[in-house]
């Protein structure tokens, strides 16, 4: 069974996500996300390759001769949440075992390297496989309810990775904070981003019904959008 798929973000008013271009400089989200993350709660959070590679430790994992079936493999079964990294090729090398406290999951295809699944091993790292050589999106929440129970699973960035969810028709819910702040540049990723080949692919929406809107203290907007897909298109990732 599909859990619940929440995309949870924080952005500029001009949609942009990365903060290090936002103006004014004075303006500081601190701990909003994870604040807003705590308050939506969930079983596990999934982010792409790109921002699971900014939680990384480690350079590389020694060579091996042992050899793995591609099953799926859990140091864990069992936690309040867990995070989920899309790594398509294995080139995460993560030098630790959970974020956060979060345990950590990843998620490979059949294509990765023993090196690397010897390597997951010695960190305490779970892995799923979702594909032979490119990651099914539609297969991996279906995973991970299955083998943890995951019933609500957060969507947090990158914007590459929130759209090839969205194109897929797997977001039931958007949460965003608009923060009081712009980008107002070309360049930085969006809250739903896409490579070029993906540019034209529209996602399967249907509707968008706003069930929650608040002020906070900061300035900041949260709002929470229901999320009606049409039919589900055929979405492979790699982020």
């Amino acid at each position: 069974m599909k859990p619940h798929m929440i995309c949870h973000m924080i952005c500029s008013l001009d949609g942009r996500i990365l903060q290090s271009r936002w103006r004014p400089e004075s303006y500081k989200p601190g701990d909003l996300f994870e604040d807003l993350h705590d308050r939506i709660g969930g079983d596990a959070w999934i982010v792409g390759r790109v921002t699971g590679q900014e939680f990384a430790k480690g350079d590389r994992y020694p060579d091996t001769d042992q050899r793995f079936p591609r099953e799926n493999w859990f140091a864990r079964r069992e936690a309040e949440a867990f995070g989920v990294v899309l790594d398509e090729q294995g080139k995460i090398v993560w030098g630790r075992g959970d974020i956060g406290g979060d345990p950590i999951v990843v998620v490979l295809t059949e294509a990765v390297s023993d090196t690397h699944l010897a390597g997951l091993r010695s960190d305490g790292v779970s892995y799923i496989f979702a594909g032979a050589e490119t990651i099914d999106l539609k297969a991996v929440p279906d995973i991970l309810n299955r083998e943890l129970g995951v019933e609500t699973l957060l969507v947090e960035g990158g914007g590459t990775a929130n759209g090839e969810f969205l194109r897929a028709g797997l977001i039931d819910e958007i949460s965003i904070a608009l923060c009081p702040a712009v980008d107002g540049a070309a360049g930085a990723p969006s809250v739903f981003h896409s490579a070029d080949m993906d540019a034209d692919t529209p996602a399967p929406l249907t509707g968008l019904t706003l069930t929650h809107h608040e002020m906070l203290p900061g300035g900041e907007v949260w709002l929470r959008y229901k999320v009606e897909n049409g039919a589900r298109v055929q979405t492979q990732s790699a982020s």
